[in-house]
């Protein structure tokens, strides 16, 4: 993956969160020269890896399989939280017109997938075995949306209007895309603490971060890429 096309997608996104009134938080568009003149004050964002995620699942073809990200608040595991701790997280989504985010699930972590505007984002879902982690084709599962019990067969979907939201537990698989024709969505995720080194079960092993050629400068770091 280019460097220049990676400049490109987020100049597009920072548009398109405009035109949706989506505000982020300042250091959003810190330059690099910022980053690495930025001290200890700012290791929150470096620890936790706020800000910006770009990554095609290793496809090689982001529009097809990949997702833009910005991770905007996260805390850390602890077995013992306290007032002090931070145990939630929150993410903003982009996601394109048939562009999939492939199936997977989390050990630990609960999420909201939230469709805050833009087209209609489809949801594809399963249930996992906690022993074998095999997807089951089979049995049925219960799923909150917006608060209501919905039943969703295995291999069942669930669409998503604006303003529109589901929970989904640990142990289960789902992919999801927008819907062909229904234009960009502007996508929130609200969750435990997100761990992406620890927590993700991909159903076929698909690496997490893109490798990029530098043809140019970055326009801004990944959160991968924290001085």
């Amino acid at each position: 993956m280019k460097r220049s096309w990676i400049n490109r997608e987020l100049t597009t996104a920072m548009r398109f969160l405009d035109r949706n009134k989506f505000f982020l938080p300042v250091w959003a568009c810190w330059s690099p020269d910022q980053w690495r003149k930025a001290g200890p004050e700012a290791d929150e964002i470096r620890d936790r890896k706020l800000g910006w995620d770009l990554t095609d699942f290793g496809s090689g073809c982001f529009e097809k399989r990949g997702l833009l990200l910005f991770t905007i608040r996260n805390g850390t595991f602890t077995k013992k939280p306290s007032q002090k701790v931070k145990d939630y997280c929150e993410k903003l989504l982009l996601v394109g017109e048939n562009q999939e985010t492939p199936i997977h699930f989390h050990w630990n972590k609960m999420e909201d997938i939230i469709n805050r505007g833009g087209g209609v984002l489809e949801l594809q879902l399963w249930n996992a075995d906690p022993k074998t982690e095999k997807l089951d084709r089979r049995q049925s599962l219960v799923v909150s949306v917006d608060g209501i019990a919905t039943k969703v067969k295995a291999g069942g979907f669930v669409k998503l209007q604006p303003g529109e939201s589901i929970t989904l537990p640990p142990y289960c698989y789902h992919r999801f895309y927008a819907v062909e024709g229904s234009g960009r969505v502007l996508g929130g995720e609200v969750s435990r603490v997100n761990d992406d080194s620890g927590d993700n079960r991909f159903y076929e092993p698909l690496p997490r971060y893109p490798a990029i050629e530098e043809d140019e400068a970055p326009l801004y770091l990944l959160c991968n890429e924290y001085p």
